[in-house]
């Protein structure tokens, strides 16, 4: 039976504030009408309301004390929580949500773009003949000297193009080689679950037998770590010995940042066995089944998520709302956010879909998971391709009761055109001895901790000449640079900037400070579940421009110690600028000392903190969550720009990264923007509760290629000694290289130089 590691506790649901009856308000700021979201509680609100509306020294936008209602300052999510799919109400939209989820699950498993495909030089050897059916041993290699092996099915006495079935296993003990206990299984035959004891103690092997003797040939592949499949240990999670800014493993803050994990180097390892399986000359490419159960039923979903080959797809007991996956090998920094598994499944559509569930995580999948998947089918014109039988009377299972609905659905869908039901027979199990691949004219390759640097140097310099070639060098290169490395920093960020009519203004108050007003309120995204302490510094004439202004240490930063603006801000609202500044998660009023997070929350279980994707896989980090607040500020000050304006971003002082991939998600919504990069590079971070660690930031050309994104806005840039090459390319590339500014200026004299830029001077 497979066996999952310890799951953290499930999270208690945090009520979102904005759900809550209150008080609604209209007012209008600066001209922007915006009707108030429901406040919490009656009483809560009247006596916040009576201090926050009080005379006040400090520029606080809540009294000392309280927090926003912010929905991010409660419990992280984890893989035990709740993923409901919501189907799609036209063929238009799912076909925008459908290509999201798909680069959603390929950026997070390092697939965007796909790897450069190397040859499999795949060995075939060790012919054994069992009558009906042949089983031979396979040998082939997905990246260079990495070997995916397993055992090749096929039946005989059939001519033709076969139907062709891919078979992972799941996290049985030994996989490929799985034996159950005699007493275990002989319970199994008392209780149903199996019909022989051979095909009970062996029901990996009899899924296959079975499959070939239907017709089909079937490939039995390793998952990493199992089996024949020795060259890397499934699930070592962090290593501090394999950690360094050079030759690191998985789990590694490098490897993170680079999105180089174990889900990945599965799926891969899937698409390449889909390869080489349909290169065989008896298979039909076009008649191709992929099944397995529990962790295999995760990989036979994930495969047929981002392959469209696939004809037919049967994960068993592992698709729900429910829990998700509970390996290293099912998850990875990104994957489930705003999205579970049900979702993912979705993209199968509308290809045959089977599914069975038992008494585990699964066994709601009738009532929730079921129907909004077969909305979809149904939407898609094919409802009666999508099938779940929950079978609750057994355990989490791959038996021979939910082997019989696999293959009827696969007799179905892949036109056996057998008579049913289809009855498991018995068969002659093949001992470990006929089944491995490794023997002394194909002896057992090198593995270990050096193979592994090894084999992450190869993707990783895979990678960056894939990088390098998408540098732009006109408008189709660029169009081609923004669709994939902009498409993977709109999965990292995770949102793009909000419809103003989204957001809302609360509790606002005003004060006078003689030559200028100061406006100080929360700017809520209520479909968010966020909520922003904000200020606004406003001229007393009619504006002419709006600048947003961000700071390491959020809002505090427009302010001398004396509580009076700064003189720069001074200057900026003599101009007639609105200077608006805001708080971001994990500064000012979010924490209690008022000082900037100085670490990340993750999972800090012993065992779920060994992986990062167990906390970054369903949640934001926080560098993300910073810059997405920078866009719903942004979004806010487009509604107070002058007609045909834009706003300014003003991002030094330690916010010029979260400023980067701001602009780089809004691209034409801003006028203008100053960044000082200070240097930084996301490769450089080697602690995963880094504020500002943000896994694949190194991947996708680092900060630079962030930047480049954000042609052809105009662009003051201080930080560097030199323009970085990509984007000098993306600036000329966009017939924008005089929006380019580089300031090299003394750090003391760059803030004053940046405003006079943006004031056009």
């Amino acid at each position: 039976m497979p066996q999952h590691p310890r799951r953290p506790r499930g999270e208690t649901p945090m009520k979102s504030p904005f759900a809550v009856s209150g008080l609604p308000i209209a007012l209008g700021i600066l001209g922007f009408s915006i009707a108030f979201a429901p406040v919490p509680s009656q009483a809560a609100t009247a006596e916040v309301l009576r201090l926050a509306l009080a005379p006040s020294a400090g520029p606080r936008v809540l009294p000392d004390g309280l927090s926003p209602y912010d929905r991010r300052l409660g419990p992280l999510k984890s893989l035990n929580g709740y993923f409901p799919f919501q189907p799609p109400a036209t063929k238009d939209e799912w076909a925008v949500r459908s290509e999201r989820i798909r680069r959603q699950v390929l950026v997070a498993l390092g697939l965007w773009p796909m790897p450069t495909k190397t040859p499999d030089h795949a060995v075939v050897h060790g012919r054994i003949d069992r009558g009906d059916y042949t089983v031979e041993k396979v040998i082939l290699q997905s990246f260079p000297g990495h070997f995916v092996t397993g055992n090749l099915y096929r039946p005989k006495g059939k001519k033709g193009r076969l139907p062709g079935v891919l078979c992972p296993h799941g996290h049985w003990a030994n996989g490929r080689f799985y034996e159950q206990d005699r007493k275990a299984i002989r319970w199994s035959i008392v209780e149903g679950a199996e019909r022989f004891e051979k095909s009970g103690r062996y029901p990996l092997q009899a899924r296959c037998v079975q499959l070939a003797r239907m017709g089909c040939v079937v490939f039995h592949y390793d998952m990493v770590g199992y089996a024949d499949s020795v060259q890397l240990a499934h699930s070592p999670g962090y290593r501090p010995h394999m950690s360094g800014p050079k030759n690191w493993g998985y789990f590694s803050p490098q490897a993170e940042a680079r999105l180089q994990n174990m889900m990945g180097l599965q799926t891969y390892n899937s698409i390449r066995a889909l390869d080489w399986l349909c290169s065989l000359p008896d298979v039909d490419p076009k008649r191709i089944a992929v099944t397995g159960a529990s962790g295999g039923g995760t990989q036979t979903f994930m495969l047929c998520a981002v392959d469209p080959r696939p004809a037919v797809a049967f994960p068993a007991v592992m698709v729900s709302t429910a829990m998700q996956g509970g390996c290293t090998c099912e998850n990875a920094c990104y994957l489930r956010i705003g999205q579970g598994n049900i979702h993912i499944a979705a993209l199968i559509a509308p290809r045959p879909l089977g599914m069975t569930a038992a008494d585990d995580w699964t066994r709601e999948i009738a009532t929730k998971g079921l129907p909004e998947l077969q909305a979809l089918y149904r939407l898609l014109g094919a409802e009666k391709a999508v099938m779940a039988r929950p079978l609750l009377h057994f355990p989490h299972n791959y038996n021979y009761v939910s082997r019989a609905v696999m293959y009827m659905w696969l007799n179905k869908h892949l036109g056996l055109k057998l008579e049913e039901p289809i009855v498991e027979e018995d068969f002659q199990p093949l001992t470990r001895e006929e089944m491995t691949v490794w023997d002394a004219q194909h002896p057992k390759p090198a593995g270990g901790d050096d193979y592994e640097r090894s084999l992450l140097k190869w993707i990783t310099e895979d990678s960056e000449r894939q990088m390098a070639s998408l540098v732009p060098s006109d408008a189709v290169s660029l169009a081609r640079y923004q669709q994939t490395v902009g498409g993977a920093v709109d999965v990292m960020v995770g949102r793009g900037l909000p419809p103003q009519s989204s957001l809302t203004v609360l509790w606002p108050r005003v004060r006078d400070l003689g030559a200028m007003r100061l406006r100080t309120f929360l700017l809520a995204h209520p479909q968010a579940g966020e909520m922003l302490p904000v200020i606004s510094l406003e001229p007393k004439t009619p504006p002419q421009r709006v600048v947003v202004w961000i700071a390491r240490e959020g809002k505090q930063a427009l302010f001398e110690p004396s509580g009076q603006p700064r003189e720069a801000i001074g200057r900026l609202v003599a101009r007639g600028a609105v200077v608006l500044c805001a708080d971001l998660f994990g500064q000012g009023e979010f924490t209690p000392d008022g000082l900037p997070l100085a670490k990340a929350r993750l999972f800090r279980d012993k065992n779920w903190g060994r992986y990062l994707g167990y906390t970054l896989g369903y949640n934001h980090p926080l560098f993300s969550q910073r810059v997405q607040d920078v866009l719903t500020l942004v979004a806010y000050a487009r509604a107070l720009a002058p007609a045909g304006g834009k706003p300014a971003v003003f991002g030094l002082h330690g916010a010029g990264h979260w400023v980067a991939a701001a602009t780089a998600q809004a691209r034409d919504a801003i006028g203008r923007v100053a960044i000082d990069t200070e240097g930084f590079r996301f490769a450089r971070l080697e602690a995963f509760d880094h504020p500002d660690f943000l896994p694949g930031g190194a991947k996708y050309l680092d900060l630079p290629g962030m930047l480049a994104l954000c042609a052809p806005c105009p662009l003051w840039l201080a930080g560097e000694a030199e323009l970085p090459p990509v984007l000098k390319a993306a600036y000329q590339a966009a017939g924008a290289p005089g929006a380019l500014t580089l300031c090299t200026a003394l750090p003391e004299k760059q803030e004053a130089m940046a405003i006079q830029w943006l004031l056009g001077q």
